[in-house]
C-alpha cells in the first residue's frame, strides 16, 4: 500500500534560464574591468582586431554580446570561418569569432579574414581561453599576427565579484537565497566563473527535485558533490 501522505518527488525540467547579456547586466570587478574598458573603447581600438582571453565561463560571451550590439556585428564560431565564407562574414563590417582556440579551425581562412577586415576598415573580436601560442597554430604569419594583436584578459574572480555573480545567477533563475548561504558558497567553492554557474545549476535542480528552497544543508550537499576536496 502506497503512502499517500508522503510528499511527491518533483521532476527537474530543462527550462530556459533568464541569462541576460546586456551591458547593464555585466558585473565589473578587478578581474575584468580592463577587458570591459577595451570593449567600451571601440571604435577607438589601436588595431582592426582585438583578442579577448579568459577561462571557461569568465564572461567572454557576455562581453562579446555587448560589443556585437554596439558594433552591429555578427557572432560566429571559428569553425564557420572558411575561405568561401570570408566575403560574407566581413560584409557587415564587424564580426565576433568565438572559441578561436578550439578546432576545427581553417588557419588560412582566418588569416584571410583578418586581412580582409583590416582592408575594409572593419572590426574583429576574437575570443579564446588561452594565448595563441597554446592554440597549435601552424601558419607562422597567422601566429605572429595573433601574438601582436591587442588583447584583453579576464582573470579569475575575486571574492566580491564571485559573490555578486552568484547573486545574479540565482536571480536569473528566480531563486531567493539567504546572504549567509551566498557567503558560505563563496568561501567553499572553486574560484571560477564556470564553477559558479555549475553550482547554481546544481542547486536549482536539486531544490526543484526535493521541492525545497535552497538551504544551508542543500548547499553543503551540492558543495560536497561538486568540490569534494574543498568541502569540510
Amino acid at each position: 500500500m502506497s503512502d499517500h501522505t508522503s510528499r511527491p518527488r518533483q521532476l527537474a525540467f530543462d527550462l530556459p534560464v533568464d541569462s541576460r547579456h546586456g551591458v547593464e547586466d555585466f558585473l565589473i570587478g578587478p578581474s575584468n574591468e580592463a577587458a570591459y574598458g577595451m570593449i567600451e573603447a571601440w571604435p577607438h581600438w589601436p588595431e582592426a582586431w582585438l583578442r579577448l582571453v579568459g577561462p571557461e565561463g569568465a564572461g567572454k560571451t557576455h562581453l562579446a554580446a555587448i560589443w556585437a550590439k554596439a558594433a552591429h556585428a555578427w557572432v560566429v564560431p571559428v569553425s564557420e570561418v572558411t575561405e568561401e565564407n570570408v566575403p560574407h562574414l566581413i560584409s557587415g563590417g564587424a564580426l565576433v569569432v568565438e572559441d578561436c582556440d578550439r578546432g576545427p579551425r581553417d588557419e588560412a581562412a582566418l588569416f584571410h579574414l583578418m586581412n580582409a577586415i583590416k582592408a575594409k576598415r572593419g572590426s574583429l573580436l576574437l575570443t579564446a581561453r588561452s594565448a595563441p601560442d597554446l592554440w597549435g597554430v601552424r601558419i607562422p604569419d597567422l601566429l605572429s599576427r595573433l601574438r601582436l594583436a591587442p588583447h584583453a584578459t579576464i582573470a579569475p574572480p575575486d571574492d566580491a565579484l564571485l559573490r555578486a555573480l552568484l547573486v545574479k545567477l540565482f536571480i536569473d533563475r528566480q531563486l531567493i537565497v539567504d546572504a549567509g548561504i551566498i557567503e558560505a558558497l563563496t568561501l567553499r567553492m572553486e574560484r571560477s566563473f564556470a564553477a559558479a554557474r555549475a553550482l547554481v545549476d546544481a542547486l536549482d535542480r536539486l531544490s526543484l527535485e526535493r521541492g525545497r528552497r535552497v538551504t544551508r544543508a542543500l548547499a553543503g550537499e551540492v558543495l560536497a558533490d561538486l568540490f569534494p576536496d574543498d568541502a569540510s
